[in-house]
């Protein structure tokens, strides 16, 4: 999936039966959520957008989404991303 703001496509190390990355096309500086500034504000609300409009489409019961900030949080991609995670029951605490 994508439109002309994000890309989307499944995880290769899939941590869940639905698991799909989404990512801004700019990266405008944006390698980690920290460094977001209101100059972002847009593009992140359209992440979260298309977050929910993949889990209606999909039909999915719920959802957990993931960003990791920074590799103490396993980061390991330094372009922002989101984790769309279902088809399973999530735990918590997460980690």
């Amino acid at each position: 999936m994508e439109d002309e703001h994000v890309l989307v496509f499944k995880d290769i190390h899939p941590q869940a039966p639905v698991h799909l990355l989404i990512i801004p096309k700019r990266r405008d500086g944006l390698t980690q959520l920290r460094y977001a500034t209101a100059d972002h504000q847009e593009l992140l609300g359209k992440m979260f957008l298309t977050a929910a409009r993949i889990a209606k489409e999909q039909n999915l019961r719920g959802y957990r989404l993931v960003i990791n900030d920074g590799s103490e949080a396993q980061q390991s991609v330094f372009h922002l991303h989101m984790h769309l995670l279902a088809g399973r029951q999530m735990r918590w605490p997460p980690g």
